[in-house]
């Protein structure tokens, strides 16, 4: 089995900050090739915000994160982690940690098997 805990949303004001957290538990013969986070704003569908590689810590963003997010993984912690500096309103948003057992992209939200529950960021200007 596989479970994902996200926690980290609240409600910020353009310009801020906010770190989202993923932590990761597994039990039985499982592994996984990568996770990322992934969002879905009210009457949207789900997007890809970041990606990472498990093994080899490569990473890959949308391009409307880039240079704003970073994505990180602490696997002593077994952690997953995605730091959100200078947000914007159109970042408010349910945002989703994913882990997939798959190679492939890491922004194609289809690979991905295993979700967490999601955890609210709200933006206001």
């Amino acid at each position: 089995q596989v479970q994902l805990v996200d926690s980290g949303g609240g409600s910020v004001q353009a310009g801020g900050t906010l770190r989202l957290s993923c932590v990761v538990s597994l039990s039985g013969r499982y592994s996984l090739v990568s996770m990322g986070w992934f969002r879905q704003a009210p009457g949207k569908e789900r997007e890809a915000v970041a990606g990472i590689y498990i093994g080899g810590g490569l990473t890959k963003y949308a391009d409307s994160v880039k240079g704003r997010f970073t994505i990180s993984l602490d696997n002593a912690k077994a952690t997953l982690y995605l730091q959100m500096n200078m947000l914007k309103p159109e970042d408010t948003a349910m945002y989703y940690c994913a882990a997939s057992p798959d190679f492939g992209s890491l922004l194609d939200l289809d690979r991905y098997r295993y979700w967490g529950q999601g955890t609210r960021v709200t933006v206001s200007s």
